[in-house]
């Protein structure tokens, strides 16, 4: 996220990724970890399992987790962050889509901010992020309104996730169409909120 936003602040670029992201950050005085930092023996032992029993491209249970944050300041001034310790089994290069602008993440001063987690493929296709925005931006619909039926789309294509909205009123809504879904909001006024399971589209 730090890298994130030095590359909006400090380049004229809105992605970077690869040599060339590492070397930016770099410049940046961002600190790089080796690879092997993010290694760990239960990833390891999953991913094992997975080839053991041939089952497909890749662990579409989709067990694993995505961290999102979306934020609104005082003056509705709205921003989005995710990131994701990708798939197991997937392809060496695949691209999720927490990376990508309007699929997994996008924020918008004119209808909000929104951060995914699931089904990466069926979200980039749908571009779940930006269709909740515009939904709500042009067709007026309500936050809640349009994170369920993007949502509703993308089980059309055998999709499943969940996602965070913010508004620049500061309104706030969850939905989801797993069991449940890591998730927690405050405010101002001192609301202090958190939930795992729940119907899915529930704002508790």
């Amino acid at each position: 996220v730090r890298l994130a936003r030095a590359v909006m602040d400090h380049s004229p670029h809105v992605l970077l990724a690869g040599a060339g992201a590492e070397e930016f950050a770099r410049e940046q005085g961002i600190e790089l970890v080796d690879p092997d930092w993010f290694a760990t023996e239960e990833r390891w032992r999953q991913l094992q399992e997975l080839k053991a029993k041939k089952l497909g491209w890749f662990d579409d249970g989709l067990k694993y987790g995505t961290v999102g944050a979306v934020a609104c300041d005082s003056h509705g001034h709205v921003a989005a962050a995710t990131s994701t310790g990708g798939l197991t089994g997937k392809r060496w290069n695949r691209i999720g889509d927490s990376p990508v602008i309007g699929a997994g993440t996008y924020a918008d001063d004119r209808a909000g901010a929104v951060s995914c987690t699931g089904s990466g493929e069926q979200f980039i296709r749908a571009g779940v992020a930006h269709e909740i925005c515009a939904r709500m931006r042009l067709a007026g619909e309500s936050a809640q309104g349009a994170a369920d039926a993007v949502l509703a789309e993308v089980g059309t294509m055998r999709g499943v996730g969940g996602v965070i909205v913010v508004t620049p009123a500061g309104e706030t809504v969850f939905a989801f169409t797993t069991p449940g879904m890591f998730r927690g909001r405050a405010d101002h006024a001192g609301l202090y909120e958190t939930g795992i399971f729940g119907m899915a589209g529930s704002k508790d």
